[in-house]
């Protein structure tokens, strides 16, 4: 079980709470980095990480210097870091698949980082959740933390921020302090953030999602290609019911988590149904089953580009 804290190998926590009272300098982190001031990225250095998907780099990337995800209310943000090569990679996290996800992440760091010259370890930082009433937060930080354990690699823990230490009361009600997290890729440091743009191809990615897509790698850090799909959904009319519902109704039916969402969430729902509406069939986006290829310009923004 090689997650260790301060070098010690630890053992698979009851809970949130048990962890953060066996380990209180965790908690002092927690509420360092969550006081940080919130960064407004920049998106022309900025590669957006959305639910359900990861990516990683390293420091020679010259198309990505940050790594981004947020809209992070039940889900986790979980970034994994080589100290020795810089090598990062970011998934946002939902409980959907865990135990497979876990593997992945780790795998794509440590697949960047196999320069012998460039020795060091790997750092993890968790970051979501806060203590919601049907406990969805508690079961995922849980259920990170073991899946971590399981791997074959030592994993350091270096920053905590879930749960109850990411937990701030509004008028009355429980919702996370940190919504989003960035990396520098080339410094290594890990910030709280904020993203305006959530792009490439933002609502085929969430359409993706919406229709029961699976945790998938979109980066290929060598080439400098963003990568969407190919995935499939079949026509699907019934939705559209959703855009005649109010906003209260969508956030009980659709949100883990109907009182901490941001502001954009019913409007996010809403432009990806309208785009399943507009694309009934994914053929149609992924024309003879190739993914969607984006790459970044002179001017800093990502260009649909054919792949040869």
């Amino acid at each position: 079980m090689p997650l260790l804290i301060q070098n010690r190998i630890i053992e698979r926590p009851g809970s949130t709470v048990d962890l953060f009272a066996r380990y209180p300098h965790l908690q002092e982190n927690a509420r360092v980095f969550r006081s940080k001031a919130v960064v407004d990225v920049d998106p022309k250095c900025l590669l957006y990480i959305q639910q359900r998907e990861f990516a990683a780099t390293t420091p020679a990337d010259n198309s990505v210097a940050v790594l981004g995800s947020d809209d992070a209310t039940t889900c986790h943000l979980v970034l994994v870091r080589h100290t020795g090569s810089g090598a990062a990679c970011l998934a946002h996290c939902d409980g959907s698949s865990t135990w497979s996800e876990v593997p992945l992440i780790v795998k794509a760091v440590t697949s960047l980082s196999k320069d012998p010259a460039k020795e060091g370890r790997l750092d993890l930082h968790l970051v979501g959740g806060f203590d919601d009433e049907s406990k969805t937060s508690h079961k995922l930080s849980l259920n990170l933390l073991s899946a971590f354990q399981r791997q074959k690699e030592d994993i350091h823990l270096e920053t905590c921020c879930i749960t109850e230490m990411n937990d701030v009361l509004v008028d009355g009600a429980h919702r996370p302090g940190v919504h989003g997290i960035g990396i520098n890729i080339k410094t290594g440091e890990v910030f709280p953030a904020s993203f305006p743009y959530k792009g490439p191809a933002e609502e085929l990615r969430s359409a993706r999602t919406f229709t029961g897509g699976q945790m998938a790698d979109i980066y290929d850090s060598n080439k400098g290609v963003v990568k969407i799909g190919p995935c499939k959904w079949s026509p699907n009319l019934d939705i559209s019911f959703w855009l005649s519902q109010d906003d209260d109704t969508i956030l009980k039916y659709l949100s883990t988590s109907p009182t901490a969402e941001p502001p954009h969430f019913v409007q996010h729902i809403k432009s990806t149904i309208q785009f399943l509406l507009e694309h009934p069939s994914s053929d149609s986006v992924f024309p003879g089953g190739q993914p969607q290829h984006y790459r970044r310009t002179e001017q800093g923004d990502w260009e649909n580009v054919n792949q040869t």
